[in-house]
């Protein structure tokens, strides 16, 4: 099966050797030198990073989100997550639902509002998620002994799901651990079920999640924001 069609049935597929581990230590270096402001976890809003900007339009990504979103997708959100012995933390069960916006605007359907950094955020409803996907770029090899991403596939059909609805569909589907070397891609829907453990290892577990969209105008008057 090709990726779209693995990404629509299952809501997430690795794909191996896009990028070389040279591409990947070159780009740890420039981060090393970012001016960001840097949380615990890592970088939000790291679109602001010229490296990570040029990372989100790199040809390879873009042919990427072009295949499952279509020919007008475009990045507009990146965060660098930096997991390590001095930066460890886990993720319970969830889905991604809320998204920058250039202003608000109380349309139905989207709700609770928030600031986060600066920039407007919104939960937004089912059917502007499904025109989002997030391309995880794996500066380093992603394991079961620091820290990967787990998925319960199938679940990005299911809507917009409330904890409970969560929880259940946790004890009911066997998840899938998300084991992807480094210069790999996962390729993920934002309302796949997801989770993390905290890592167990020594080395470092850096990623880089670009989100992108089909178009930066959602309907309603609301807009994406970069970020």
């Amino acid at each position: 099966m090709n990726t779209r069609t693995v990404v629509e049935e299952c809501g997430f597929a690795v794909l191996s050797g896009i990028f070389s581990p040279l591409e990947m230590q070159d780009l740890v270096g420039d981060l090393l030198h970012s001016d960001l402001k840097r949380s615990k976890a890592g970088i939000r809003h790291a679109l602001k990073h010229p490296g990570i900007a040029r990372l989100a339009a790199d040809p390879r990504l873009l042919n990427i989100a072009h295949e499952i979103l279509g020919p007008g997708a475009v990045p507009f959100r990146a965060t660098l997550f930096d997991k390590s012995p001095q930066a460890n933390w886990l993720v319970v069960w969830h889905q991604d639902t809320a998204l920058p916006l250039r202003a608000r605007s109380d349309t139905k359907g989207w709700g609770p509002w928030s600031i986060k950094d600066g920039i407007i955020y919104a939960h937004a409803p089912a059917d502007c998620l499904c025109q989002v996907l997030a391309l995880r770029v794996h500066l380093d090899d992603s394991n079961t002994q620091n820290g990967s991403l787990r998925v319960l596939p199938g679940t990005h059909t299911k809507g917009v799901l409330s904890d409970d609805e969560i929880q259940r569909l946790a004890g009911e589907i066997g998840p899938v651990e998300c084991v992807v070397p480094q210069g790999g891609v996962l390729a993920m829907k934002p309302l796949v079920v997801h989770a993390s453990s905290k890592s167990q290892a020594q080395a470092p577990r850096r990623v880089v999640h670009i989100e992108y969209a089909t178009s930066k105008s959602l309907g309603e008057g609301l807009e994406l924001a970069l970020a």
